[in-house]
């Protein structure tokens, strides 16, 4: 395979086929984020990506089972470069049973039903979404994506963005897994960075939910505004805390939950909202110090 580095996919998709039909981030403005800013955002030519899978192909057939689409929005791709990509994927590994991306709310609010659907048939089943907060004062601090067209500055617009992305990609059956960043919300809007996250998180209802813990990375947006205005995160206590109200706030339908990203504190699982109470319990507990914590020496982004 013909990779970029560096490459990133979700803790997930760690046995896919990582494929990457574009490079860098085409928003690439979220303060917080260093992953792709020594990039230049490209979509990649298409007879590279079909070399990629045809390479892939005559080296792993059978034993693909599920494939990545990078880089950092694949999405924002037009339905006319997806098209062929999926269609190879499909016709090149016959296991296949997943087709995954990252996906900017913005990207999917811009595509039509009728085009996801056609993605949805052609393989694309899973969608990786990052609100990273459902505070609207924390995700515009976060800088998640451009205000939409006619959107009002006093508008909860973010938030109402994201539901919008989420309720028309299970409008076509494509699964969604939302992202949320324990510290996003600094140690001033600690509780209601928490609160407003569990209010998004029960209004996209997704059916999969992931907590990370945020982590400022010298040379980013947010790192300056550390240096200059003092920000700060919350400390373990309060990240907890955090993770505490957002497992115990969180009503989606039934959304299968991890903290199992190397940046937590705290690996925990299950499937909320049922095993809120008892994910609060073991979080209780840590909190007491009854249970280790994770050595700060092995967490990592």
């Amino acid at each position: 395979m013909n990779y970029d580095m560096p490459l990133f996919r979700p803790p997930s998709e760690a046995s896919s086929l990582i494929l990457q039909a574009t490079l860098g981030c085409s928003w690439n403005n979220c303060t917080y984020c260093h992953m792709y800013r020594s990039k230049q955002f490209r979509i990649r030519d298409e007879a590279e990506i079909i070399e990629d899978i045809e390479l892939a192909g005559q080296r792993y057939g059978s034993r693909v089972e599920k494939v990545f689409v990078a880089d950092g929005d694949a999405l924002v791709m037009p339905i006319e470069r997806w098209e062929p990509i999926l269609a190879k994927l499909q016709r090149t590994f016959p296991f296949l049973r997943q087709v995954s991306c990252y996906a900017m709310a913005s990207n999917i609010n811009e595509k039509s039903i009728a085009d996801l659907e056609d993605l949805k048939q052609l393989g694309l089943n899973l969608f990786y979404i990052g609100p990273e907060s459902g505070d609207e004062h924390t995700m515009r601090q976060l800088a998640k994506q451009p205000r939409p067209a006619g959107a009002s500055r006093d508008s909860d617009y973010l938030f109402d963005a994201h539901v919008e992305a989420a309720q028309k990609a299970r409008s076509v059956r494509i699964k969604t897994s939302a992202i949320f960043l324990l510290g996003a919300g600094g140690v001033e809007r600690s509780q209601v960075h928490a609160e407003g996250s569990a209010r998004l998180a029960t209004a996209m209802d997704p059916d999969y939910l992931a907590a990370l813990t945020l982590t400022v990375v010298s040379g980013t947006p947010l790192a300056a505004t550390m240096d200059r205005l003092g920000w700060r995160l919350p400390d373990i206590h309060g990240l907890l805390g955090e993770l505490r109200t957002f497992v115990t706030e969180a009503k989606p339908n039934r959304a299968l939950f991890r903290t199992n990203h190397a940046s937590n504190h705290l690996p925990l699982g299950g499937t909320l909202p049922d095993d809120g109470p008892r994910i609060a319990r073991v979080i209780d507990m840590a909190l007491a110090g009854e249970i280790p914590l994770r050595p700060e020496q092995h967490r990592g982004l």
